[in-house]
């Protein structure tokens, strides 16, 4: 690789960072630029898995207050989250690379709906809260439908999972907690562990560009800090829609292609 494209990468894990913060989804900005740059499908998935390591794991101890009381619970989705995410990334290093191929322009455009939709799955959970701010029971047991949906959207993780964090959100708001700062912190915890031990995998598979995965989680922290400083303060719908945009892109090419 160039430096022009080493820059690039690292921009992409910049941008991802601060998106993560904002509005979630920054894998739509870091999975279609490694492809822009030739990386085959399946190496720029799990090399950016790899590289979104520490985000995921400083975003899910960031929720830890949030979380306080709640973490036996917390801990049994996170067991399904971590088992689907094994078979979600035993499927992908299974599977023929040209199914991967054939099949991510799909998960593109489902990525993009999500990212699309977070604005109403939301606004959906603060109304929820809003209805049973008086009620006791704001948060519910966990529930065998809950744990089946955990289950899945970890095997998604595990395989592909950009947006998958809006999905858990809506999961989470619908059938856990109607406290949006809990379902939001239990949802980074989820994902994350998805994302880890998928990386797990990947990395004993040897599948992994270590360069892709170092430039893409050094550009994902620093874009994590300043997410967190100034990220709050940029239009998040012109952010949503850059992610939409990116990802129809990429799919129109991969179709294509």
């Amino acid at each position: 690789m160039s430096l022009v494209e080493y820059a690039a990468i690292l921009g992409a894990g910049i941008l991802a960072g601060i998106i993560n913060v904002v509005a979630g989804a920054g894998t739509l900005i870091t999975f279609p630029t490694l492809l822009a740059l030739g990386v085959p499908p399946v190496v720029a998935n799990v090399s950016n898995t790899v590289g979104l390591v520490p985000a995921s794991v400083t975003g899910a101890f960031g929720y830890r207050r949030e979380l306080r009381g709640q973490w036996r619970a917390v801990a049994v989705m996170a067991a399904f989250s971590a088992v689907g995410g094994i078979i979600g990334g035993i499927l992908l290093l299974a599977l023929p690379a040209t199914s991967f191929s054939f099949i991510v322009p799909f998960l593109l455009v489902i990525a993009a709906v999500m990212a699309a939709v977070q604005p109403r799955v939301a606004r959906y959970v603060r109304r929820n809260a809003a209805a049973h701010e008086q009620a006791d029971d704001s948060t519910r047991a966990v529930t065998f439908g809950l744990i089946l949906g955990v289950l899945a959207t970890g095997v998604y993780g595990g395989y592909f999972g950009a947006a998958q964090g809006v999905v858990l959100l809506a999961l989470l708001g619908i059938l856990w907690s109607t406290d949006m700062n809990r379902a939001n912190g239990a949802k980074n915890v989820l994902a994350g562990t998805a994302n880890v031990v998928s990386a797990i995998i990947f990395i004993s598979s040897g599948t992994v560009d270590w360069r892709i995965a170092v430039l893409v989680g050094i550009g994902s922290a620093i874009g994590g800090v300043i997410g967190a400083r100034i990220g709050r303060r940029l239009p998040a719908p012109v952010l949503r829609a850059i992610l939409v945009i990116v990802a129809l892109t990429a799919a129109v090419i991969l179709f294509i292609g």
